[in-house]
């Protein structure tokens, strides 16, 4: 079930359906976008930087999974380990190394995010390899319920990635660790006054942050195949579609993943090719920050001067 497959499936169908085929295959790209998305703000709203390593984070747990399956691991049981090992690898990577920056200038900071993605692609493709590797997926076989728009895996990438955007929802508005850790976020220095211990709080964003890139990585990984650079495409849509809903507005940027997806399948079908569709992303990027640089569900920060 790849892309390739799909396009050569639409050859001779009526142009309405293959309109929906693409809409819906969007859908399901723009839910890995949209919890990648979610990923990158988590980051942004506690360090207000970008992480440019949580594409090469999700792809180094990926392969975590792949090898736990690879094993012989039953495929609910991998990625459940996947998700926790990942979140405690998030923790320790903030604790470890990117505590030291916290006081540094953005630049440094910046510096070692992308020192970090580049050693978990060179760390990937020493134990793994540079070789393309197919990554199995829990819901092979014929499409639900008789769908023809959608494959069984693109229904599943959809209903996983909603789940993902519900239970984080419910964490932050209805646990009091969720409420520490958006106050931590918002305004680290009340919160300190009122006895919250800001710095787990950003630990755990970190790893809240790396289990939900894992799960990017493990959905994306059936459609796009398994490979050292398989995320570098898929951060920039993420990042894409962060920038459109919001940066500092979680849910905004998973709106924002999804409208990416729709708009980069739509684009790549109709109008500039699947050559050169990443190019809609760097134009999305170019034109919500000269348009309306928030975001569509972003805060504007007015300041008196």
């Amino acid at each position: 079930m790849r892309l390739d497959v799909h396009l050569c499936a639409l050859v001779g169908t009526p142009p309405v359906s293959a309109f929906l085929h693409q809409l819906a295959s969007g859908l399901a790209l723009g839910g890995v976008y949209a919890i990648m998305a979610l990923a990158l703000v988590m980051i942004f709203q506690a360090t207000q930087l970008v992480n440019f390593a949580q594409g090469e984070m999700a792809m180094f747990s990926t392969y975590f999974a792949w090898r736990l399956i690879d094993l012989g691991w039953p495929y609910w049981r991998a990625f459940a380990v996947t998700v926790i090992v990942s979140f405690f690898g998030g923790i320790a990577l903030e604790r470890i190394v990117v505590r030291p920056f916290a006081n540094a200038p953005a630049l440094a900071s910046v510096i070692v995010f992308i020192g970090l993605a580049l050693i978990f692609n060179a760390l990937a493709g020493w134990l793994y390899g540079y070789s393309v590797t197919d990554f199995p997926t829990p819901f092979d076989g014929p499409p639900w319920f008789g769908q023809r728009y959608l494959s069984a895996h693109e229904s599943g990438a959809i209903l996983v990635s909603l789940v993902v955007l519900a239970a984080v929802y419910a964490f932050f508005r209805f646990t009091s660790l969720g409420l520490a850790m958006r106050a931590a976020a918002q305004n680290p220095t009340s919160s300190r006054l009122l006895g919250v211990r800001v710095g787990w709080m950003l630990a755990l964003g970190w790893g809240l942050a790396a289990a939900i890139g894992a799960i990017a990585g493990m959905m994306a990984a059936p459609i796009v195949y398994l490979d050292p650079n398989m995320m570098a495409g898929i951060l920039l849509y993420a990042f894409a579609g962060a920038v459109l809903g919001g940066i500092d507005n979680p849910f905004g940027a998973a709106f924002g993943g999804f409208a990416v997806g729709v708009l980069e399948n739509l684009m790549g079908a109709y109008v500039v090719g699947s050559e050169v569709k990443l190019s809609v992303a760097l134009a999305i990027i170019v034109g919500v920050l000269a348009w309306r640089p928030s975001g569509l569900f972003g805060r504007r920060i007015v300041a008196r001067v």
